[in-house]
């Protein structure tokens, strides 16, 4: 089969489609799937640069969508020519491969493989996020940074949907018409705005209750100036690396909390995984939130994928399509 291999940490030039041995025979608790579209995410590019090691040579990517072929033993619920999706499993970049089921999403009849492949990772992000740290009501403001991107665009949605008053910041006027086109009350312009100051005149002094910082290193500081009185920050990225550290006593100013987010975290049992994307397809399927998809590419584009997203000119979703997507 072909995937797309990394033999070495770099840039998005060291992504090559390789012709590599099939993953063979699902072991017990196992799935094997026939990859259909694999989803991008910054993760995959922090994984290419090596920020999250990982031996070599190695396929990247941790969600896709596609059929089930085999499973393994102690496998139930899931059968083959099983139409599914996941996130947080390896090897997404190829044309197949083995996956614990427990990790698999059955798809709706109604959902394509590209939205399968589209609503699993930043999906279930949208749902903690919102979820588990401040739950938000009516009347929240919810401040989201990279509020264009694929997962921003979803939060927007959703925690509009809420009825939280919606502040995102984008880079660009374009991208910050894709966040007031998705919902958002007001959007920022970060490159040309002090977004903290921003945030507060927009509020009349309160501030934002909830604040989403996917961005760390050189938002982070400015997003606890942002956050209201007894506001919650939650840190759930580093894409301009990792935020410079804090001293707890300086978040008595404000009573603020702090909270770090990661995906595997809140998708530890199956139950949890069945249950965060049941309800991102529910609110798909009800027209709460639309999955918003940039562009798909052929596997062997990976590495334009990548420039693209690390290139912040990407509005939406990134995808990459396999050979299996045309037959």
């Amino acid at each position: 089969m072909k995937a797309i291999r990394v033999e070495k940490t770099g840039g998005p030039e060291v992504l090559s489609l390789q012709e590599v041995a099939s993953p063979g025979t699902p072991g017990a608790g196992q799935a094997l799937v026939r990859i259909m579209v694999a989803g991008v995410n910054f993760f995959d590019v922090q994984q290419r640069r090596g920020n999250y090691p990982r031996p070599m040579p190695f396929t990247p990517g941790v969600e896709a969508s596609g059929i089930v072929e085999s499973v393994g033993e102690g496998v139930t619920g899931i059968k083959p020519s099983a139409r599914v999706a996941w996130a947080m499993a390896p090897g997404a970049y190829a044309e197949a491969a083995v996956v614990d089921a427990a990790k698999l999403i059955p798809l709706p009849d109604d959902f394509s493989f590209e939205q399968g492949a589209a609503f699993s990772a930043q999906g279930i992000t949208a749902h903690y996020l919102l979820h588990e740290f401040r739950k938000v009501k009516p009347g929240d403001v919810v401040l989201i940074h990279a509020a264009a991107g694929g997962l921003g665009l979803l939060v927007v949605q959703w925690a509009k949907g809420l009825g939280a008053r919606v502040i995102g910041t984008g880079s660009t006027e374009e991208k910050a018409l894709a966040v007031r086109e998705a919902g958002a009350d007001d959007a920022i312009i970060y490159t040309q705005q002090d977004f903290a100051a921003e945030t507060m005149r927009l509020t009349d002094g309160h501030g934002a209750d909830l604040v989403l910082d996917s961005v760390g290193k050189t938002t982070f500081a400015k997003s606890l100036d942002a956050a209201a009185v007894r506001g919650h920050v939650v840190c759930f990225g580093s894409a301009s690396g990792p935020a410079d550290p804090i001293a707890p006593n300086a978040l008595m100013v404000k009573s603020l909390s702090v909270s770090g987010g990661a995906m595997a975290n809140f998708m530890r049992t199956r139950e949890e995984v069945l249950r965060r994307a049941g309800d991102v397809i529910s609110a798909v399927q009800r027209g709460l939130i639309t999955l918003t998809i940039d562009r798909v590419f052929p596997l062997a584009d990976a590495a334009e994928a990548h420039r693209q997203l690390e290139g912040r000119r990407s509005s939406g979703k990134l995808l990459l399509e396999t050979s299996n997507a045309r037959y």
